[in-house]
C-alpha cells in the first residue's frame, strides 16, 4: 500500500515549477542529440505560465479530479527528468516522442478536470495539449502536428485510486452518445470526458445535445453511478445549464431535481456541485415550488447552510432565500431549526401569514436551542404586538407561541423588554367574554415571567395577581400562585413582600389550605411558606389553632412530598417564643408524626427530600427549647436524639445546622438531670456504663440528654474539619455545652481523648468571625490544662498568632489572652 502524500495544493504546485525548471535547464545544456532536446526543453518551458496561474487559483482548485491530473503530470515530468539525464542513444528519439504525447495526455485531464478555470487559461493549457499530442521528433526535424486523431485514440485517463494509463480504440461522436447511455462504469467515465471535451472544444451544438437527449440520459445515470462520475456528470449539467436557458429549463423535472436532492447527502464535492447547480434553478418558480415538496431538500440545504464548507453554505443560504417566498416552505425551514424565513413573516407578512407562523410555532417541539435562534431572530416582539393589537384568531395564536417560547430563561428578559407584563395583566382583568379564553395561556406565561427578578420593576405586579387570586378559574389561579411564589422568593423582592404583607396576602392565602384540589392548595402552602420566611411576624398573627391543625392534618395525610415540606417549612417559620403553637402541636400529637416523616424515608436524597428535613430540623429546635425540660424529655422518648444523629451525618448542611442547634440545646440540661454517684434517688444502683466522666454522674440517653452517651460528639467534631462551613456556629456550641464551669477540665479531656483539639485549631484558620469567638472560647479553656497546653500550644500559637495580624478586631482580645496564656505575650499586652 502507498504512502499517503500530505503535501498542500500549493506545495504540489510548487515543486512542479521546479521541475519544469529543472528540466528545461538540463535538456538546454546537454550534450546529446542538442537539436531534439532543445526542442523538448521548448515544449516543457511552456508548462511554467500555465502552472504559475493555477498555483494561484489554490482554493478553487484543490479539487481530488485536478489533484489526480496534477499528480499524473508530475509522474511524467518526472519520467521526463530521468531520460533527459540518461539518455538512451538506441530508443532515444522515441522516448522522448512517448514521454512529450504522455505529458500532453496528463494536461488534457488537467484541461478537462479545471471547468471553473478563466477562458485565457483554459485557452493556453489547450494550446500546449495540442502541441504536445502532435509532436513528432527527428534527428532532422521539428515537431509536426495532427493532434484531434491522436488525441481521441491515445486519451490516457488517471483512475481516482491509482494512476493507470488506458488507451481507447478511436472513440467518435456516436460512440460518447451509445457509452453515456449503454457503457459500463469504466466506459460511461471515458465517455463522460469526451463529452466534455467535446462541449468544451465547441464540437457539439445545443441542438446536438438536445436531439441525442443528453440531459435525460446524464440525469437516468446520475442515481446509479459510481461517486467521481457523479460529480463528473454534475459540473457537466451545470456547464449545460449556465451556457443555455433552453438546456436549464429542461433539468426542471421533478424527477431530475429529486435525483439532484440525493447528492446533497453524499461527500463534500458532489455535494457542493449539486447545490451550485440548484441554485442556477432557483430563479424559475416552477423550481421553488417543487423543490419545497421533495423529501429532505430543506433539511439538507439548512445542515449545509450550518455545515463546514462555506461555498456550498453560501449557496444553501441563496437557495433557501428563494424558497422562503413560499409560507409552506418558510414552514419547513422552521421545522429544520431555519427560523429567519419565519420570523420575517411575522414582521412584514399578511395577517394570515402571521397567524400561521405564529400556530406553526406554538404546536412545534422546539429545543431550547431553537428557542434561544427564535429569541435572537428576533420573533418575541412582533408577536407582542399581534397579542396586543391584533383580532382574536391573532392574539390567540400569539400567546400560544409565546408560551412555547418563554420555556427558555433567556427569553423571559426579552418578554418583559417587550412591555408584556401589563399587557397580560390587562387581559386578566378584563371582563369580555371573547378574550375569556385568551386568559389561560396568559397567566402560565405570566407565570414564567415572573421566574426573572426583572419583573420587579412594576411594583405593584404581585398586589395586582393578589386581587386577581380569587376572581379566577382554578388553572388561572394555578398559574398566579406560581407567579407569586416566584415573585415572592427573589432576593431583592423585599419592598414587594412588604407591600403583600400591607395586602393581606397570608390572611388571603390561608382559606385555599382547605381547597379540594390539591395543585391548589400545595402551591398556597408553598406561597405561605416563602413568605413565612421573610414574614415571620404576621404569620404568629394571622395562624390561629384552626389554621395549625389543618397545616398537621395535611401533613399527617398528604402522599406529595413537597406538599409536606412546605407544611412543616410553614411550621418550622413560626418564632420559638409563639408558645401557643407549641401548646398546639403537643395537643396535636405531632412530634410522632414529624418523626416517622424522617425515620421511614430511605429514599435517596433529591431537593424534595432536603427542603422536608431541613423543615423537621427546624421544628425539632421549638421541642428541645432548653426552657422547657419536660418538652425536652418528651422529645427524647419519642426518639428525637437519633433522628437528630441521622440528620448530623447524612442531612443537608442547613439540616445539619438546625440538628446541631438541637442537641446544643438539649445538653445544656444534662448536668443538672444527671445522677451523681451517692444519690438517694437512685433505687438500683446504676451499672459502671452509665457512668459519664464528662458530667461526673450517672447519664442516659433519654433521662439525661447526654450527648457523650449519644455518640454525638465524634460526629459533630467530624462536621468542623469538613469543607461546609453552614452548621459550624451551631457545632462549637454544642462542643461549648460540655466546658461548663463546673465540668469543664472532663470537658477538655474527653474532646482531646477524641482528637477535637486539632479541629478546633485547624477550623480557626476558615471559620467566620462569630464562630471563631466560640472556637477561641473552647480553646481557652482547654489550654488551662497544663498537659494540653503543652501537647497543643505549638499549633495553636501559630493560627493565633496570624488571627493577631490579620483576624477580625473584634477577635483579638480572646487571642492575645491565649498568647499570653502560652507565654508568647505579656499579660499587659496592647492587645488586651
Amino acid at each position: 500500500m502507498g504512502t499517503i502524500d500530505t503535501r498542500s495544493f500549493l506545495e504540489l504546485m510548487t515543486e512542479l515549477i521546479a521541475m519544469v525548471d529543472e528540466i528545461v535547464s538540463l535538456a538546454k545544456d546537454s550534450d546529446t542529440e542538442r537539436e531534439v532536446f532543445t526542442e523538448f526543453a521548448l515544449l516543457v518551458e511552456r508548462f511554467s505560465p500555465s502552472l504559475n496561474e493555477l498555483k494561484d487559483n489554490e482554493k478553487f482548485m484543490d479539487r481530488s479530479t485536478i489533484r489526480k491530473a496534477v499528480e499524473s503530470l508530475e509522474e511524467q515530468l518526472n519520467r521526463s527528468k530521468v531520460l533527459v539525464q540518461s539518455p538512451n542513444s538506441d530508443t532515444f528519439v522515441k522516448h522522448v516522442e512517448e514521454v512529450t504525447h504522455d505529458l500532453g495526455r496528463s494536461l488534457g485531464l488537467l484541461l478537462l478536470a479545471s471547468l471553473g478555470v478563466s477562458t485565457d487559461l483554459k485557452e493556453k493549457i489547450g494550446d500546449l495539449h495540442k502541441e504536445l499530442m502532435s509532436a513528432r521528433f527527428s534527428l532532422d526535424s521539428s515537431p509536426s502536428s495532427s493532434w484531434v486523431s491522436e488525441f481521441v485514440s491515445e486519451l490516457k485517463v488517471v483512475n481516482e485510486i491509482e494512476e493507470e494509463s488506458i488507451s481507447l480504440e478511436s472513440l467518435d461522436i456516436g460512440d460518447v452518445v451509445l457509452q453515456l447511455k449503454y457503457g459500463n462504469d469504466e466506459e460511461f467515465k471515458y465517455a463522460l470526458l469526451g463529452l466534455n471535451e467535446l462541449i468544451g472544444s465547441e464540437k457539439v451544438s445545443n441542438e446536438w445535445i438536445d436531439e441525442e437527449g443528453i440531459i435525460p440520459i446524464l440525469f437516468n445515470r446520475l442515481g446509479s453511478s459510481r461517486p467521481e462520475n457523479r460529480l463528473t456528470i454534475i459540473q457537466i449539467l451545470r456547464r449545460l445549464a449556465l451556457e443555455n436557458a433552453d438546456n436549464k429549463e429542461k433539468m426542471v423535472d421533478v424527477e431530475y431535481l429529486s435525483t439532484l436532492v440525493k447528492s446533497l447527502t453524499r461527500d463534500v464535492e458532489e455535494r457542493r456541485e449539486a447545490v451550485g447547480l440548484l441554485v442556477n434553478f432557483s430563479d424559475l418558480p416552477a423550481v421553488r415550488r417543487r423543490m419545497g415538496r421533495i423529501q429532505g431538500c430543506i433539511v439538507m440545504l439548512v445542515a449545509m447552510l450550518n455545515g463546514d464548507d462555506p461555498v456550498a453554505s453560501r449557496d444553501a443560504g441563496k437557495l433557501l432565500n428563494a424558497f422562503s417566498s413560499n409560507t409552506q416552505n418558510a414552514l419547513h425551514m422552521a421545522e429544520a431549526g431555519y427560523f429567519k424565513p419565519l420570523v420575517q413573516y411575522l414582521k412584514e407578512g399578511s395577517d394570515m401569514s402571521k397567524v400561521l407562523m405564529a400556530t406553526a410555532l406554538s404546536r412545534m417541539e422546539l429545543t431550547d436551542k431553537w428557542r434561544a435562534a427564535l429569541g435572537e431572530d428576533g420573533a418575541i416582539e412582533p408577536l407582542v404586538k399581534m397579542f396586543n393589537a391584533g383580532k382574536l384568531e391573532s392574539k390567540l395564536s400569539a400567546l400560544s407561541a409565546l408560551q412555547n417560547l418563554s420555556r427558555l430563561p433567556e427569553n423571559i428578559q426579552r418578554l418583559i423588554s417587550s412591555g408584556i407584563v401589563a399587557l397580560l395583566l390587562q387581559l386578566l382583568f378584563s371582563v369580555t367574554s371573547v378574550l375569556m379564553t385568551l386568559r389561560e395561556p396568559a397567566s402560565a406565561i405570566l407565570a414564567r415571567v415572573a421566574e426573572s427578578e426583572s419583573i420587579l420593576v412594576n411594583q405593584d405586579v404581585a398586589h395586582q395577581m393578589l386581587s386577581l387570586l380569587n376572581l379566577s378559574s382554578p388553572v388561572i389561579q394555578c398559574h398566579l400562585l406560581q407567579a407569586l411564589n416566584s415573585i415572592a422568593a427573589h432576593s431583592s423582592a423585599s419592598k414587594v413582600r412588604r407591600k403583600m404583607k400591607e395586602n393581606g396576602a397570608i390572611q388571603l392565602l390561608l382559606p385555599f389550605l382547605m381547597e379540594n384540589n390539591t395543585k391548589i392548595r400545595s402551591l398556597s402552602l408553598n406561597l405561605i411558606y416563602t413568605l413565612s420566611k421573610y414574614l415571620p411576624e404576621e404569620l404568629t398573627e394571622q395562624l390561629g389553632e384552626t389554621h395549625i391543625s389543618t397545616i398537621v392534618s395535611i401533613i399527617s395525610s398528604s402522599t406529595s412530598e413537597s406538599e409536606k415540606a412546605a407544611a412543616v417549612g410553614i411550621l418550622s417559620n413560626l418564632p420559638i417564643s409563639y408558645k401557643k403553637a407549641t401548646d398546639i402541636l403537643k395537643k396535636a400529637n405531632f412530634l410522632p408524626i414529624l418523626i416517622s416523616i424522617i425515620s421511614s424515608s430511605n429514599a435517596p436524597s433529591t431537593p424534595t427530600k432536603c427542603w422536608l428535613e431541613e423543615s423537621v430540623a427546624g421544628v425539632l429546635i421549638r421541642f428541645t427549647n432548653p426552657s422547657d425540660k419536660k418538652l425536652q424529655l418528651l422529645s427524647a422518648e419519642h426518639g428525637v436524639i437519633p433522628l437528630l444523629l441521622k440528620l448530623l451525618s447524612s442531612g443537608s448542611p442547613v439540616a445539619k445546622c438546625r440538628a446541631a442547634t438541637s442537641l446544643a440545646q438539649l445538653s445544656q440540661n444534662t448536668l443538672s438531670l444527671r445522677k451523681p454517684r451517692k444519690s438517694r434517688w437512685l433505687c438500683v444502683p446504676a451499672s459502671a456504663d452509665a457512668y459519664c466522666d464528662v458530667h461526673d454522674g450517672f447519664c442516659f440517653v433519654n433521662s439525661t440528654l447526654c450527648l457523650v452517651k449519644a455518640g454525638a460528639i465524634p460526629p459533630l467534631v467530624q462536621i468542623l474539619e469538613g469543607k461546609d462551613r453552614e452548621a459550624d456556629e451551631a457545632v462549637l456550641g454544642s462542643l461549648a455545652t460540655l466546658l461548663q464551669d463546673e465540668i469543664w477540665e472532663n470537658g477538655s479531656n474527653y474532646i482531646a481523648k477524641i482528637s477535637g483539639v486539632q479541629a478546633i485549631i485547624k477550623f480557626l484558620e476558615s471559620g467566620n468571625v462569630k464562630a471563631q469567638e466560640k472556637a477561641l472560647w473552647i480553646l481557652e479553656r482547654i489550654l488551662r490544662v497544663d498537659e494540653y497546653r503543652v501537647k497543643y500550644g505549638e499549633s495553636a500559637q501559630v493560627v493565633l498568632i496570624d488571627l493577631a495580624q490579620n483576624g477580625d478586631p473584634k477577635l483579638k482580645p480572646t487571642v492575645a489572652k491565649l498568647l499570653a496564656q502560652l507565654e508568647v505575650l505579656q499579660d499587659q499586652s496592647s492587645y488586651f
